[in-house]
């Protein structure tokens, strides 16, 4: 089935492309979520006008995707997580998660354009790709902080109380099975 893009679908085309897709993708998602429109004769008819209005919509968005981009890369944004041992994370943080706090902050980000190979799935400072454009893009940090309270290299660890009572108290608990 052939299809007209009417935004740019990734590893697929850019707006305006007359691209053959399988049926099922058409019907299910290209033509549902209106990214595509069917290729008839009136819309490649249509598509001359669509090109030369998309250059300049492409034209506006660029200028205003490099404005976004410049105030994003100066951006950090921080989460605070419950992590256990080695500050591996309970959870993750997504780009669901990116797009919340950035749509908090005043930012409109889509989270199809924040590119995350995998989930934060660990305390740290990450750098976070951004796509706003076919064009520009940005680069967000992030910073995942462990919501646990840090260790001091004093403090021991306990695994056992009855041990922790005879070091520390000379007590013993007798009543050890």
């Amino acid at each position: 089935m052939e299809v007209i893009l009417k935004d740019d679908v990734n590893k697929l085309g850019h707006r305006g492309d007359v691209v053959k897709v399988a049926e099922g993708y058409a019907r299910n998602y290209l033509l549902p979520t209106k990214l595509a429109m069917e290729a008839t004769p009136a819309n490649k008819a249509v598509i001359e006008q669509m090109k030369a209005s998309a250059i300049r919509k492409s034209a506006s968005e660029k200028g205003g995707a490099e404005e976004l981009a410049v105030k994003l890369n100066e951006l950090v944004l921080n989460f605070e997580r419950k992590a256990g041992d080695g500050e591996h994370l309970f959870g993750s943080v997504t780009s669901q998660d990116i797009a919340h706090e950035l749509e908090l902050q005043g930012y409109k980000v889509d989270r199809r354009k924040i590119h995350l190979e995998h989930p934060l799935k660990s305390a740290g400072e990450f750098h976070v790709p951004i796509k706003l454009h076919r064009e520009v893009s940005a680069h967000l940090q992030v910073n995942i902080k462990s919501d646990a309270p840090e260790r001091t290299g004093d403090e021991p660890e306990v695994e056992d109380d009855t041990v922790f009572k005879s070091l520390y108290t000379g007590e013993l608990d007798d009543n050890r099975d």
